[in-house]
């Protein structure tokens, strides 16, 4: 199989932005929360000001994803196709935003585990001449960043044991009067 993502790239000069984040979850949940149409429409690519109208996701090599956004400025439209994926480690897509009529830019999110939690490391690789949205395609990805750890928190339950054990460790207010 050919890596059809320098293929996507090959026009041009590239620069490639990484952001990197830290979960309180599971690599596996942090996975698998990107190719769930239900999680990601509350977290991938969706802006504050906007409302995820569509968000379709064939978890497959060469499948597809779109994302709509809309937007009081219109609706933003996120295209991809998934090139590498390997659970619960590594993913790639090449991705395109309907606004922009340039190559597709690759995408590649490194998912390790921690001794508790999760980091995700996203490497976004786009034509040198859109450099003048280097900033705001970081911002934008961090956005996502941080809603998918708002997905993930919400998604944690606790576990009696562990409130258990911070009960005990804390003597209580209650036995201090």
């Amino acid at each position: 199989m050919s890596d059809h993502g320098g293929l996507l790239m090959s026009a041009c000069n590239t620069i490639t932005l990484n952001v990197a984040h830290t979960f309180n979850a599971s690599p596996c949940a942090v996975y698998d929360a990107w190719l769930n149409p239900q999680i990601a429409k509350r977290f991938l690519f969706a802006s504050d000001e906007g409302r995820v109208i569509r968000a379709d996701i064939d978890p497959k090599v060469g499948g597809h994803f779109l994302v709509i956004d809309r937007r009081p400025t219109g609706d933003a439209v996120h295209y991809g196709v998934f090139l590498e994926l390997r659970r619960p480690r590594r993913m790639v897509f090449c991705f395109s935003a309907a606004e922009h009529d340039h190559n597709a830019d690759r995408i590649q999110i490194d998912i390790e585990p921690l001794a508790e939690g999760t980091r995700l490391t996203l490497s976004h690789e786009m034509c040198a001449q859109w450099g003048q949205f280097e900033e705001e395609t970081r911002k934008g990805w961090v956005h996502v960043m941080q809603g998918l750890e708002r997905e993930l928190d919400a998604m944690q339950v606790v576990s009696v044991p562990e409130i258990v054990a911070q009960a005990s460790a804390e003597p209580s207010k209650a036995s201090a009067a």
